[in-house]
């Protein structure tokens, strides 16, 4: 009977996608209870990634999706221009490492469906690189990637952590740089899309400490992805016999983070709970002895070696914006800090998922990188926290990047949103700084196009950040198209970005704005914690008050403006049309949260309580209801039109959120306008997507945007 009615559920749907009517999706009620109120839940069934039904319905939603996105006007031409950017030889660098006269690099080099590793012998010696790890070539379909690596001190083995279809679920295989043949013994579970992973060597390689996740058989299937802690692995032994180091008595969403200092042997361990930015910080002595340095209410975040057997750590303790403390290794006593940096007007960066640090120390210098309210620099101190002559930055720039090089000099990325990333080389003797042949050449340009920076006022009162990029003599008429991109969450800061395919927009007369919210890391953390937890309400005012204000300008008006933003963002995107529907025309939302009550429920979404707070709190749950998008779409509602993006494989945020809010949103509308899910089989959160599907995604986004917008779309 169950099969009968299956393939009666299946006909149904695949009869449903022949038009523009969306799949039928019954209503199977399930009624919760949260301290006394009541909570109807229409959709709980599509949760259930495994249950025949539901992937029926996925992919009958595709076959809708695609109906509706393959028949858009210039689809073609539309894709022939995003294929000739996002496909040409464009070559880029990231993820710089130097280990004794040699440089590793991250390599991105279209056509090619992944970047990969390189090693060349010099910054000035690009000619003599050569290829080390290339994913293309060991998964011929481009679905495997490069998590991260780690060379060995001595630059002769480098770690590669290695995943495959956007799941973040890396191993740990090795690499002989000399020959780069893969080598010796691999080690599992080290890496995944919820906790991260990381791996340090000791100083003389012949073994590393790393992350390890529990493996089959440990702890419950439901807890494999948790109860992440250190272990250590001595080459050419059998993973079975690393030994336990640290970790045990950690939370069960601890994200851990190693450093080695080479000179000495000791282990920095850093360890935060979660996403929200507690963090607490180990030391280990190389005779094995371990200690505490720093737990969560001691407000340090990072820490570093300094050149003087000393720690040098990233302290918000009475200083929200951060500052800079020193104590000594031999006796790592948070009470006897000495304040190297102190706090100022800016806010010193922090990094953790291996992004370059925000803090280097060499023999004679400091660098630390600061955020300043969306543009961010470089800065560059001596030992005792003297400002010295640093490197020069572009206006409304992104530095980033930084690399340690020998003795006092650095390399540093910069970029803005018209000008793509270059690295710069810092020379401390000399004070000059002088740009490398690290940068990337973009296949376009940007001539004509300026950067405008306003500021919203928030419903609050608070000033909002608005960066606008547009023609020059654009007319403030109120006739623009507009695409405003947001995100306000986890202390991240959304910085100046380079993109290439931000010249198709431009080229067809959209203004593209990008929004500084409060969640965001942008003006410290008092402005990441007027935005999270039962303050996540500002966020979705501060947004909308950016809209309003281009509104009022004259830049667009409400029914030519276009919002984009994925997961957190996603859930401002899913906040916004369902408290404000009459601010905007169309919604692009990747990868969003859109069901705050059922976040917790799915794997990654424990370690994000500390940021959205818990339905088990009475004041959290409240907040947590009052802005939920799932929970606030009303029938009868003349909603935009709406394309999500999920992908089947996301370990970040779970796809039934994208799954559940298309469902209810189709079921609500009363406009005929498009709620279109879109989901890519081989692809996650975002992370090691394939060139050729982020093409795809790309020609379906900008032409769904062309035809909602009312753009005739003229090939340039």
């Amino acid at each position: 009977m169950m099969r009968l009615v299956l393939a009666s559920f299946v006909c149904l749907l695949m009869t449903k996608i022949a038009g523009a009517v969306p799949p039928d999706t019954p209503k199977r009620p399930v009624t919760d209870t949260y301290h006394g109120v009541a909570v109807e839940d229409d959709y709980r069934w599509l949760e259930d990634w495994n249950a025949p039904d539901v992937k029926a319905w996925s992919d009958a939603q595709n076959a809708h999706a695609r109906a509706f996105l393959d028949k858009l006007p210039h689809v073609d031409a539309i894709r022939k221009r995003v294929t000739e950017i996002m496909s040409a030889k464009t070559i880029a660098y990231m993820g710089l490492e130097y280990r004794k006269g040699t440089l590793f690099a991250i390599k991105r080099e279209p056509p090619k469906q992944q970047p990969f590793l390189i090693v060349f012998p010099a910054i000035d010696a690009l000619d003599k690189s050569r290829v080390l790890v290339d994913p293309n070539v060991i998964d011929k379909a481009g679905t495997t990637t490069i998590d991260w690596y780690v060379p060995s001190p001595d630059g002769r083995l480098v770690a590669v952590s290695l995943s495959k279809a956007g799941t973040e679920a890396g191993d740990v295989h090795l690499y002989e740089t000399s020959t780069g043949q893969e080598v010796r013994e691999v080690i599992p579970r080290v890496n995944t899309g919820t906790a991260g992973g990381d791996l340090a060597w000791l100083p003389d390689g012949s073994g590393f400490f790393y992350t390890r996740h529990p493996r089959a058989g440990e702890r419950p299937e439901a807890d494999l992805d948790f109860f992440q802690q250190v272990y250590f692995h001595k080459l050419g032994t059998p993973t079975a016999d690393d030994r336990y180091e640290l970790g045990k008595d950690f939370p069960r969403v601890a994200e851990i983070q190693v450093e080695m200092d080479d000179p000495t042997g000791q282990l920095l361990v850093t360890m935060q709970n979660g996403d929200g930015g507690e963090f607490a910080l180990y030391l280990r002595s190389p005779d094995g002895k371990w200690q505490r340095i720093a737990e969560f209410a001691d407000r340090i975040l990072q820490g570093t070696f300094g050149p003087s057997k000393d720690l040098l750590l990233t302290s918000r303790a009475g200083a929200p914006r951060g500052k800079i403390v020193r104590i000594p290794v031999a006796e790592p006593r948070l009470d006897r800090a000495q304040t190297v940096i102190e706090e100022g007007p800016d806010t010193i960066v922090t990094s953790f998922y291996h992004a370059p640090p925000g803090v280097v120390a060499t023999e004679k210098r400091l660098y630390v990188m600061y955020q300043l309210g969306g543009p961010s620099e470089l800065r560059v101190f001596d030992l005792n926290g003297k400002r010295l002559p640093g490197p020069q930055q572009l206006p409304l720039s992104s530095a980033g990047g930084l690399t340690k090089l020998e003795g006092d000099g650095v390399l540093f990325s910069n970029t803005s949103y018209l000008a793509p990333p270059a690295y710069y080389r810092f020379h401390a003797d000399s004070g000059k700084t002088e740009k490398t042949t690290l940068e990337t050449r973009s296949p376009v340009d940007f001539p004509g196009v300026e950067v405008v920076r306003e500021f919203a006022v928030s419903k609050d009162g608070t000033k909002v950040p608005v960066n606008i990029i547009l023609p020059k003599g654009t007319k403030r008429d109120g006739k623009n198209p507009a695409l405003v991109n947001g995100y306000g969450g986890y202390g991240v800061s959304l910085t100046p970005t380079f993109s290439a395919t931000r010249k198709v927009l431009l080229d067809q007369g959209v203004v593209c704005v990008v929004a500084n919210l409060r969640g965001g890391g942008e003006y410290g953390e008092p402005w990441h914690l007027q935005g999270n937890l039962t303050k996540k309400q500002n966020v979705f005012d501060d947004f909308a008050a950016v809209l309003k204000h281009l509104i009022d300008r004259g830049y667009t008006s409400a029914d030519r403006l276009a919002i984009e933003g994925g997961s957190n963002g996603g859930l401002l995107m899913g906040a916004t049309f369902t408290q404000h529907p009459e601010l905007v025309k169309t919604v692009i939302s990747h990868v969003g949260i859109y069901d705050m009550l059922r976040v917790e429920n799915s794997a990654n979404g424990v370690f994000n309580i500390s940021e959205f707070g818990t339905v088990a709190n009475s004041d959290q749950f409240r907040a947590l209801h009052a802005y939920s998008p799932y929970h606030h779409v009303k029938p009868g509602t003349r909603y935009p039109s709406v394309l999500f993006l999920t992908g089947a494989n996301d370990p970040r945020v779970d796809p039934m959120q994208s799954r559940k809010m298309t469902a209810r949103l189709q079921a609500a509308a009363s406009a005929d306008l498009p709620i279109l899910l879109r989901t890519s089989s081989d692809s996650g959160h975002g992370a090691g997507t394939a060139l050729s599907e982020r093409i795809e995604q790309t020609v379906d986004v900008y032409a769904f945007l062309f035809q909602q917008l009312g753009i005739e779309y003229r090939a340039k």
